[in-house]
């Protein structure tokens, strides 16, 4: 934190639940102050409505929580019995508390195109927001799951016109009209190029070693951000991802401005 000086900090895994420290963790990045933003990614396998709660006072501003199926088909997909049941129960009561901070996140595969409205009617259902990413086959190898034949592609155009089509004024649909309209192109032309990994995001390894994201796994230490944005990040070439988090800041701060700021406040 003293080193990279963050405004945003995504807590990651891999299961960071698994971790018996991570209340500590996360109130050691927070420190004093209400910067950095703090995000926990999870699939809250683990998450309890007490721990929750314990997380949010340690720092935890945001709960991202992985949906793959908005039914026992999430299951069959993450490999864990029992874990839509689970997220049925225990994401609706933390939601209940009010503190609008609760994010689903499902990855669009060719396995749940279909699923794109489905999920945010699980969304509403349960009381929170809901965000897309897309797969890369560069995390798995596997390339079945990128949603690329023609008739995919007709869904998932189908499947973003009718999600478009059902925003409103409480934002809960947290993926921005452009994010969406981007992620189209990256599944149509099968990539999205001009990446800025190491230099506006990256990743710090539970060792403390930097890597430019978690599918590029050239380490540098923790105080050579400078020799890995000359070394990797102006001659990258990589295109083979748009995940959320590179969806957002591959856009300019005024643009970021513009589709974050101005859902929340309103000038009359």
């Amino acid at each position: 934190m003293e080193e990279l000086r963050p405004c945003l900090v995504q807590i990651s895994g891999g299961e960071p639940l698994m971790r018996d420290d991570l209340t500590e963790i996360a109130r050691n990045i927070k420190g004093d102050g209400p910067v950095p933003y703090i995000i926990l990614v999870s699939s809250w396998s683990l998450m309890t409505e007490d721990y929750y709660l314990e997380l949010r006072e340690a720092g935890v501003d945001q709960f991202s929580v992985s949906l793959d199926f908005p039914d026992q088909r999430h299951d069959d997909f993450r490999c864990l019995p029992g874990l839509y049941d689970r997220l049925n129960d225990v994401v609706p009561k933390c939601a209940a508390h009010g503190y609008d901070d609760i994010v689903l996140n499902t990855c669009i595969t060719s396995a749940n195109l279909h699923e794109i409205n489905g999920a945010a009617d699980q969304a509403r259902k349960w009381g929170v927001n809901i965000c897309y990413s897309a797969y890369s086959p560069r995390r798995t190898g596997n390339r079945d799951y990128f949603p690329g034949s023609p008739d995919q592609l007709r869904e998932l155009r189908a499947q973003f016109e009718a999600l478009e089509a059902r925003r409103d004024h409480s934002n809960f649909i947290v993926s921005a009209p452009s994010t969406i309209e981007a992620t189209r192109r990256y599944f149509e032309t099968g990539g999205a190029p001009g990446c800025k990994s190491g230099l506006r995001f990256l990743v710090v390894t539970a060792d403390g070693r930097l890597q430019p994201c978690s599918m590029q796994f050239h380490r540098y230490p923790l105080t050579e951000q400078a020799r890995m944005v000359r070394e990797f990040t102006n001659c990258n070439q990589c295109d083979e991802c748009y995940v959320a988090i590179r969806s957002n800041l591959d856009k300019s701060f005024p643009q970021l401005l513009r589709e974050n700021v101005n859902n929340y406040l309103s000038f009359r």
